[in-house]
């Protein structure tokens, strides 16, 4: 199985991206689904949640208002560190067991959409990282435009993140979504192409179609020594 890692930064195109592989029958797990799962009332992440930041949090109908703690936490770099390790444990179990329906399955690649790719060490999990980098000043107006937020609250979202820059520089592909949206496919078709190579035997090794080869030999290896004897 090939685990490939997608990350980037806040209105940077990423989740744009991730569409796109899912139109091109790749499947995506996403980090931010994960994420939405496991603040769900009663789950051990909403009780952790809560206990650290208390109910001013929630909705009247007991849900974590998602936007109140995003306010809380992009402008306080305690408490933004602080719920990353309450919820950590939580979103890295629910990828693994997202991972595995997917290995269940049979998919041979798979994409890691998780914007906390470096930061969360999970790139350790992946065989190739893709960063969607666009340059600041791109960045801060889309992010803008999108939320219609001010310039302050953006910068503060987005220097709660590691700089696009510095994930640039770890990635091992890199899709420049500074551009228009046809220059942004264009992009996505070579790194497709890539990505979509033939699985490495060590790839192929940790697939399911990998395992049942390797059980088979087992069994008729086995056999043969059992007739041997």
């Amino acid at each position: 199985m090939r685990i490939v890692g997608l990350t980037g930064g806040i209105a940077s195109g990423k989740s744009t991206v991730s569409n796109l592989f899912k139109l091109h029958g790749i499947p995506v797990v996403d980090a931010d689904l994960v994420a939405r799962d496991v603040l769900k009332i009663g789950t051990g992440g909403w009780k952790k949640v809560v206990a650290a930041f208390g109910e001013d949090i929630l909705l009247d109908n007991g849900e974590v208002d998602r936007a109140k703690l995003g306010h809380v936490v992009f402008s306080d770099p305690d408490k933004r560190q602080l719920l990353n390790r309450l919820l950590a444990p939580y979103i890295s179990s629910g990828i693994f067991w997202e991972i595995l329906k997917l290995w269940m399955k049979g998919y041979k690649i798979i994409v890691l959409d998780i914007p906390l790719l470096f930061e969360a060490k999970m790139d350790k999990w992946t065989k190739r990282i893709i960063v969607v980098w666009v340059d600041p000043e791109t960045q801060l107006q889309r992010l803008m435009e999108r939320d219609r937020t001010s310039v302050e609250e953006a910068k503060n979202r987005i220097q709660a993140q590691m700089p696009l820059n510095l994930k640039k520089t770890k990635a091992d592909i890199v899709i420049d979504n500074t551009g228009s949206r046809e220059e942004l496919n264009e992009h996505f078709q070579r790194v497709l192409t890539h990505v979509s190579k033939p699985l490495t035997w060590s790839e192929f090794a940790l697939s399911r179609q990998g395992a049942f080869v390797a059980s088979i030999l087992i069994f008729v290896g086995v056999i043969i020594c059992r007739k041997t004897l």
